[in-house]
């Protein structure tokens, strides 16, 4: 077996290797990352020998049409509020069972994510097991981490679960793989026993191992350790305040502090109060530490309440509606990287932040000038209709319920028969997959589920530019021999175990990778080289390929392995090890599992 470096191979290999460092460290975007990766390899053809109509193919892949459309469908259903009426009834069954609760949000999640997009599975349901956890008197970090697992094994049910399926029946397609592309229920039944294996590990073992990091506060002010931050202090006649408006008295002063609440007589206000003008004998609730609130005192005349605690009762206003929630910078959020005082938070949404958990660690001090990240959860007490917004906006989860009067109900029963006709039409080989989802989106938009303008913003943009970016490197690797070489390196391994085991170092390659990188390009980079390597072993290609797809779907060992991880690491105030602690048994089950159930299946050669 001859292993030769071309110049070519070592060219893609150069992009690969800077595309994985790009992926794992994301200085930029991973979409912007896989756009650059569709540029080079397009000015870099003489060497990796892929045209530009090669490199823009990934706009056209029937993975990325069909991937856009299913987002379209899942925010078809997510607008009915069907989920969230779900949500509540199972509140009801669950109680303050914790089994129960564990139980029901693994089921639930697990067979949601079959048929609607996994990701937006967990940001749909995030908020009904937060608040399923606070009214159970549960941690919340002992249901969030299995609600982003059981979404990644429910994925792997159907076709259409997760984008990583739907990408690798296309890439496995296009290498003239026999029996892709997949069917609707091609490898639900293999599914099935990866979602029970799964299940059972979540319930024992995992549920052992998970940590309970929050506890289980009916108080958010405690749950966040304000106790010692929050205060209230009331304005003396001889304070240099006075007649200042609010918003003046903040941008004049160099302390670090937040107004959160006026109480002026009987009455209390929340933001906005910028407007507000300053009496004699006004009431603030402040954040700050008890260093800067004493020389806050002496500097702006003001006298400190005594005996007072502020709770979260105690900020709630005179109507009981909810107005302190936790919410948690989105995966894509156009904040990632800046500070609140450059996104101008308080202006924009007329609310005040609190504090700010990254994982375990809270940030009380200097908020606005922490850049944001990720899966930060911030402490936010705003009124109800700035709530309101903070919900619909695609930069935020809101992690607790939050009533919404838009909700399409009566449209209920119309999405959900949209969706199961397009999963129908699609099992029954009547139409492909792709085209079932864009007739089922445009049937949503003609029928009233959405409005036009949110077809746009159903699509979740950077997932598409991430697929159309990194379909061109599947090409590079497989017209230049880079597949082959690897997949020869790999084989070697034949020599002295077995093809199962060969099979079985597929997934755990990949499976490490996408715990790394993105679930995508671990797909589109695996995929070539498993075809390549089941031709030299004389073994089953469709079985490599399904091996590779499901450790793609299912990264267990890191926040940053999938979206969903990143979606609970700072509600559930998780550390990195916790991942590494939980995961870790559970990718390890599952790569005995899967190899096994793929060779009882499908056979291997």
């Amino acid at each position: 077996m001859a292993l030769s470096l071309t110049p070519g191979i070592v060219v893609v290999f150069a992009v690969i290797l800077i595309a994985l460092v790009l992926f794992a460290t994301e200085p930029v975007p991973i979409d912007i990352t896989a756009i650059g990766i569709m540029v080079a390899l397009m000015i870099l053809e003489p060497w990796t020998q892929v045209s530009a109509a090669e490199g823009v193919s990934g706009f056209a892949s029937s993975a990325t049409i069909t991937v856009l459309a299913m987002f379209i469908l899942s925010y078809g259903v997510q607008r009915t509020g069907a989920v969230q009426i779900l949500g509540r009834k199972i509140g009801a069954f669950t109680g303050d069972d914790e089994t129960r609760q564990l139980g029901a949000t693994i089921g639930v999640v697990g067979s949601i994510s079959g048929f609607i997009n996994n990701t937006a599975a967990v940001a749909i349901l995030m908020p009904m097991v937060t608040d399923l956890a606070h009214e159970g008197n549960t941690s919340p970090s002992k249901l969030l981490l299995p609600l982003s697992y059981a979404s990644m094994f429910g994925g792997t049910l159907t076709l259409i679960g997760t984008s990583t399926n739907i990408l690798a029946s296309s890439v496995a397609a296009d290498l003239g793989v026999a029996g892709a592309p997949f069917s609707m229920f091609e490898f639900t039944q293999l599914g099935v026993v990866v979602a029970i294996v799964g299940t059972v590990y979540l319930m024992t073992l995992g549920r052992w191992l998970t940590p309970a990091r929050i506890p289980p506060e009916d108080d958010l002010t405690e749950e966040f350790e304000l106790e010692e931050y929050l205060t209230e202090v009331v304005v003396r006649e001889d304070s240099p305040l006075v007649g200042q408006t609010v918003r003046d008295a903040l941008a004049d002063t160099d302390f670090d502090v937040d107004i959160v609440q006026l109480i002026r007589g009987e009455k209390s206000f929340a933001e906005p109060l910028g407007p507000k003008q300053i009496q004699v004998d006004d009431i603030f609730a402040v954040r700050t530490d008890r260093d800067t609130l004493l020389n806050l005192i002496d500097a702006e005349g003001l006298a400190l309440v005594p005996n007072v605690d502020v709770t979260e009762e105690e900020l709630e206003t005179a109507d009981q509606e909810r107005n302190l929630v936790e919410v948690v910078v989105a995966p894509r959020s156009s904040l990632v990287g800046k500070t609140l005082a450059t996104a101008s938070f308080r202006e924009r949404y007329d609310a005040t932040v609190l504090a700010l958990r990254r994982g375990p660690e809270f940030i009380r001090k200097r908020m606005d000038h922490a850049g944001l990240q990720v899966g930060d959860t911030l402490l936010v007490y705003a009124t109800p209709d700035s709530i309101s917004r903070l919900n619909v906006n695609r930069d935020f989860i809101v992690a607790q319920e939050i009533e919404r009067p838009d909700y399409r109900e009566s449209k209920i029963p119309l999405a959900v028969g949209i969706v199961a006709a397009v999963v129908a039409v699609a099992a029954l080989d009547v139409l492909p997959i792709m085209v079932s989802a864009l007739a089922g989106a445009l049937v949503m938009v003609v029928t009233g589920v959405l409005e036009p303008p949110e077809v746009y913003d159903a699509v979740e943009w950077d997932v598409i530019f991430l697929l159309a970016g990194v379909i061109p490197l599947g090409i590079a690797m497989q017209k230049t021999g880079a597949a082959d070489l690897i997949a020869d390196l790999l084989v070697m391994s034949a020599a002295f175990l077995p093809a199962i085991a060969v099979l079985g170092t597929f997934y755990v390659v990949t499976a490490v990778l996408t715990n790394i990188v993105s679930n995508n390009a671990s797909v589109v980079l695996m995929i070539p080289v498993a075809v390549e390597a089941a031709a030299q072993l004389d073994a089953n290609p469709f079985a490599f390929v399904l091996a590779v797809t499901f450790a793609a779907s299912t990264a267990f060992m890191t926040p940053v392995g999938y979206q969903t991880n990143l979606f609970v690491y700072g509600p559930g105030g998780y550390k990195f090890t916790d991942y590494v602690r939980v995961g870790t048994p559970l990718q390890i089950v599952f790569a005995v599992v899967t190899t096994l159930g793929i060779a009882a299946f499908w056979g291997v050669t």
